[in-house]
């Protein structure tokens, strides 16, 4: 959720960085709403002070009026000359107690209508962020390969022989049943088996221990059923509601319906909603191995085949959040960037890094760095049906700002005693089976074995290579 105050301050802000986004914000209707509301809040606080006010002033004349009356003779003028007096004081703060409670109606009449707006306005993009409509947009901004290595060559000129997709390469290793997945679970849906399983077993215990071991980070285990306001609270709905799966138990008797997460992050985030966390805590470095569940709407027909888009899989996540302040996140951005960076070179898997643009951030970052991976199997075929090659996303780094955090109302005080709103951020570690793909890919060899790389080799009892 965006600052309101920064909204009234700079609305302008706020209309462009929906543009640059392609998000629709219906902003004459908030800033309508949002006036009509603050004016109602105003008279209704305006009303409740002169309720107060009155109840203090005529207390004692309402004392004095009783008291008269207990000496006046029943049927005189005088007694209802002072039940007249006594009844005007009555009314007065019955009369705003009756208007305070009609524009409370009505504040509470606007009041959803102006809150589902306002959870539609997307953080605005950083200011270096480049500007662009779509994916096709983002900016390269480098590149890594191994020794020896260079997808602009492509596979054959490096290595000697047409490389074998994922697919070929799973079969022959007995590492995966599609036919089985999609029988049990329909489309999109897999079972790995064999050295399938063992290497992403491997490779997630790998990235675990690095953020773990390594880098002082604190493992966490979270639910992967969440409640709705724990998506809302992470910025996940309204925008991707059609991507999450949703369990509704309300039709069952239950008090609340629950949703299957897309990203540790949601439960990592989650942990501290509503809460005042000391300064001194942070930064907070969380990192988890979770199941990821998404419903892949919208991607008919994109990568159907194999283990690239998938509605289930096993995702190293790490989560910061920092104080409130703008280097202190950037450099973090570029820090958790580098985690990456050295697990994808330990696996000696080549890669590169691209600045998202402003049409692909997505609704609740306001910086975003894309890393894919080449994969040899992937891109346009040559005249022999052999691809030859491309790169696919693998990870994202975002910075949130405090988007995040205000909408599930993480604060922290300041060295001034200032309740701040933290600066959140979040990176994938590692994603599998998706990683699998470039790692079977570029270690597959000529005599159709697969080269384990050495930095992988211990999470597989010292095995060197993968053989039929």
């Amino acid at each position: 959720m965006i600052d309101i105050k920064a909204y009234r301050d700079a609305p302008e802000r706020f209309s462009a960085g929906a543009r640059a986004k392609q998000v629709a914000v219906d902003f004459g209707r908030l800033g309508a709403l949002d006036a009509e509301r603050r004016r109602l809040l105003t008279d209704i606080e305006t009303r409740k002070s002169e309720q107060n006010r009155l109840s203090k002033e005529i207390g004692p004349q309402l004392g004095q009026l009783k008291g008269r009356l207990k000496g006046l003779a029943e049927g005189s003028a005088e007694r209802a000359a002072v039940q007249s007096q006594l009844s005007e004081l009555e009314a007065a703060p019955l009369a705003l107690k009756n208007q305070i409670a009609v524009l409370e109606e009505e504040f509470r009449r606007i009041e959803p209508e102006w809150e589902s707006i306002l959870m539609t306005v997307p953080q605005p993009p950083a200011t270096d962020v480049p500007v662009g409509a779509s994916s096709d947009d983002n900016v390269e901004l480098r590149q890594w390969a191994p020794a020896g290595f260079d997808p602009a060559r492509g596979f054959m000129a490096c290595r000697g022989f047409a490389p074998r997709t994922h697919l070929e390469i799973v079969k022959s290793h007995r590492m995966a049943d599609f036919e089985r997945g999609v029988k049990m679970s329909g489309t999109r849906h897999y079972i790995l088996t064999g050295w399938g399983m063992r290497l992403q077993q491997a490779v997630l215990r790998m990235a675990f221990d690095m953020m773990t071991n390594e880098n002082g980070f604190t493992p966490i285990g979270v639910p992967v059923i969440v409640q709705e306001q724990c998506m809302v609270g992470t910025g996940f709905f309204p925008a991707g509601r059609e991507q999450a799966y949703h369990i509704e138990e309300s039709r069952r008797g239950a008090g609340h319906d629950l949703f299957l997460t897309g990203t540790g992050e949601v439960g990592l985030m989650g942990i501290h909603a509503g809460e005042i966390v000391a300064e001194s805590d942070l930064p907070i470095r969380y990192t988890t191995v979770s199941t990821c569940f998404r419903r892949e709407a919208g991607a008919a027909g994109k990568d159907t085949a194999g283990l690239y888009r998938i509605h289930q899989f096993e995702k190293v996540e790490q989560v910061v959040v920092c104080r409130a302040d703008d280097a202190e996140s950037r450099q973090w951005h570029k820090t958790m960037i580098g985690f990456v960076e050295t697990l994808l070179q330990r696996l000696e898997l080549p890669y590169r890094l691209l600045q998202c643009c402003t049409g692909d951030l997505g609704v609740k970052n306001e910086d975003m760095i894309d890393i894919e991976c080449w994969m040899p199997g992937r891109g346009e075929l040559d005249a022999k049906g052999v691809p030859q090659g491309a790169y696919g996303e693998t990870h994202s780094a975002s910075r949130l700002g405090d988007f995040q955090t205000r909408r599930l109302n993480l604060r922290y005080r300041d060295a001034n005693g200032k309740l701040q709103f933290p600066y959140a951020l979040n990176n994938t570690v590692c994603a599998s089976p998706r990683i699998l793909i470039p790692l079977l890919e570029i270690h597959q060899q000529a005599d159709g074995s697969v080269r384990i790389p050495e930095a992988l080799r211990p999470y597989l009892g010292g095995a060197a290579e993968i053989r039929a």
